[in-house]
C-alpha cells in the first residue's frame, strides 16, 4: 500500500471514528434509533479499512459530509443534553 492511500484511510477512518462515538448521544434523539442501526455496518467497515483504496476527492467528501452531519446534529444533541439535565416534575 502507498503512503497517500495509508494518509487518506486515516483520514477516512478519523471521519467514521467521530460518528461512532456520537452512537450514546444519538441513543437520546426520538430519531436517533434509525441512525443506531447503521453503527454496525460503520464498524465492520473500520475494521477492514485498511482493504480499501480510496481517492482524495471520495475523502474530501466524506470529511464534508461529516462535518455537515455534526452541524446539523448539534442542536437536536443540545436539546436532549439540556431536556436531561432538567429536574423532573414528581406527580
Amino acid at each position: 500500500m502507498d503512503s497517500k492511500n495509508a494518509v487518506l484511510q486515516t483520514r477516512l477512518l478519523n471521519c467514521l471514528e467521530t460518528i461512532v462515538e456520537l452512537e450514546q448521544d444519538l441513543e437520546r434523539l426520538q430519531l436517533g434509533h434509525v441512525l443506531l442501526d447503521e453503527f454496525s455496518q460503520l464498524k465492520a467497515f473500520m475494521k477492514r479499512i485498511d482493504q480499501v483504496h480510496v481517492e482524495e476527492e471520495d475523502v474530501r467528501r466524506i470529511e464534508r459530509a461529516t462535518s455537515n452531519f455534526l452541524e446539523e446534529l448539534r442542536a437536536p444533541l443540545q436539546l436532549a443534553s439540556t431536556s436531561q439535565d432538567r429536574p423532573k416534575l414528581v406527580q
